[in-house]
């Protein structure tokens, strides 16, 4: 029954079109056409050189992906005992891409050449639509940047042009949706005639309407990572280089063009928000460094079309309002705070169980962070990183603020409410745990200033459940206790980067882990406050200029 409870809280919420669409999708399997590819149109305008990822082809066959190094021709492009993520990555070819790429032609080549071998069409894992929507962009972006045109390599991207046109994922919707839509714009516009017009006029209906649904009125994107933030970003820039490349054909793609520029500024603005001095992105919901392109990167890539943002850093307090995250900052320090939903309530596959959990910098230092996502899946790893105590928030009765489940599924979710703003002092609550008995609340609050940040935590209701405030500190980070609840933060040479007094509450030093990236998780210190009577409180204290701005 309890199984049947959070099936019917997972489902309820989901669109009539994604469930009918989800059994029509496995039911409705189409043949691949294989009928010659068509003709190229002829382009119009110059292609920009887009957003460069790090390289991932090492050599001949041989990938780098996730943090974790194969040959090809060792573990094949299908193996099913190699994890499905990196297997998902092998068949993006985002190397072609990637910086430096022009050094790797040969070996690009037989990438190219190896996977045409390898993955016959409509089988395997390469021939689902995500991989075949990014696969589709990427070879044409590797095409428009001047690689040479194969006959076999144009004859099979028709064919998976065709094959995407039939297996659109109109039941998932958000990123994946867009993916597609966005690779049926590029072949319908990289390839002439009806055929491709067909792709091409779906490809805009599609991404005119997604782009509506999936960038807020802050610029953020609608599922709440960065990371897919930042991936969102990528795309907009991309469609407006191919636009420019081929020009607009129709009544639909001038609109189109408008709807990406106005959008576009937004999203770089909120992507500034909600990046760390260092650079890195805020670790909320499934976020991981390295997947996305670097900020860096895409301001370059936007500039490219005229497109900027101002710099969020001279506002002391900005309330990211449609999407639900504040940033902090004054002095040396830069706190990021969740005060939002986990994502559309049809949508929480990348949620995490992480509603008031915040991360803080001090200068370019990282001080605070959440756990990171390093893999997916549906193994207990990737349970206890989307869970409440992996995050630095507070968990109450062992249980997660939200039901996070087998990978993608969210059954009750926390309702975020009674957010308070004044100045650098934000207040929230949550009811995520109001299935307990005594339906408790949780309430936070963060007051900033330029030499300290104050975090208070108040669980009301629920009389005689234990909680946990837990701040998890960034890699290289140590707590050394002072005494009468005072703790000292020290780098790895012994340096005091803060002090932290724990006026409310019991403190305690425990180890949690920190993934920065996929494949990748490192021990890390945390200091445990358990919430005494329901209330915690804890002050995080610095020199003003010690850490710089």
């Amino acid at each position: 029954m309890s199984e049947l409870g959070r099936l019917w809280r997972t489902v309820r919420h989901l669109k009539h079109q994604q469930i009918i669409g989800r059994a029509l999708f496995h039911v409705r399997r189409p043949r691949p056409d294989l009928r010659p590819a068509l003709p190229l149109r002829q382009r119009c305008g110059t292609w920009v050189a887009p957003a460069r990822r790090e390289q991932s082809l090492i050599s001949s066959l041989r990938l780098r992906l996730l943090n974790n190094e194969l040959d090809l021709r060792e573990c094949g492009w299908d193996e099913p005992r190699i994890d499905r993520l990196w297997r998902y990555n092998a068949h993006y070819f985002d190397d072609l891409n990637a910086r430096n790429a022009r050094n790797r032609t040969q070996q690009q080549v037989e990438l190219v050449e190896s996977w045409l071998r390898c993955n016959p069409p409509g089988t395997g894992t390469g021939w689902e639509p995500y991989p075949v929507s990014l696969r589709i962009v990427n070879w044409i972006k590797w095409f428009l940047s001047g690689m040479r045109h194969e006959q076999t390599w144009v004859q099979s991207l028709a064919v998976q042009a065709r094959w995407l046109s039939e297996r659109v994922e109109t039941h998932l919707l958000g990123n994946h949706l867009f993916a597609n839509a966005k690779a049926l714009l590029y072949a319908g516009l990289f390839f002439e005639g009806e055929e491709a017009g067909q792709w091409r006029e779906r490809g805009s209906s599609l991404l005119s309407r997604e782009l509506d649904e999936q960038v807020l009125e802050d610029g953020g994107h609608f599922e709440r990572s960065p990371m897919y933030h930042a991936l969102a970003l990528e795309d907009v820039l991309d469609l407006l280089n191919v636009l420019a490349v081929y020009g607009a054909h129709d009544g639909a793609e001038p609109s189109l063009i408008a709807a990406l520029r106005a959008r576009a500024g937004r999203m770089l603005y909120w992507l500034r928000c909600m990046s760390h001095p260092d650079g890195t992105l805020g670790a909320f919901n499934d976020s991981a460094g390295g997947v996305a392109p670097s900020i860096e990167e895409l301001e370059r890539y936007a500039a490219e079309f005229g497109i900027h943002a101002p710099a969020p850093a001279v506002e002391p307090c900005v309330h990211l309002q449609a999407s639900g995250y504040v940033r902090l900052a004054c002095g040396p320090a830069l706190a990021l705070l969740d005060v939002a939903p986990l994502g559309p309530d049809y949508l929480p596959a990348h949620a995490h169980a992480d509603t008031l959990s915040f991360e803080l910098s001090l200068g370019r230092r990282r001080v605070i962070v959440n756990g990171g996502t390093s893999c997916y899946g549906t193994d207990r790893q990737r349970q206890a990183e989307r869970g409440t105590a992996a995050h630095s928030t507070v968990e109450v009765a062992q249980t997660d603020s939200s039901e996070v489940w087998s990978g993608f599924r969210v059954g009750r979710r926390a309702r975020p409410h009674g957010l308070q703003i004044d100045g650098t002092r934000v207040c929230c609550s949550h009811d995520g745990y109001r299935f307990l008995a005594g339906r408790p609340e949780h309430r936070r609050c963060w007051q900033l200033d330029s030499g300290g940040l104050r975090v208070t935590d108040r669980l009301v209701g629920g009389v005689g459940l234990p909680a946990i405030a837990r701040y998890i500190l960034a890699p290289q980070l140590g707590l050394q206790i002072q005494g009468d609840g005072s703790w000292e933060v020290l780098d790895e040479s012994r340096d005091v980067v803060a002090r932290v007094q724990v006026l409310q509450g019991r403190g305690s030093a425990v180890s949690a882990q920190h993934a920065p990236r996929f494949g990748e998780r490192v021990q890390v210190a945390c200091l445990q406050v358990d919430l005494i009577d329901g209330n915690a409180a804890t002050h995080w204290q610095w020199q003003e200029h010690a850490h710089g701005s």
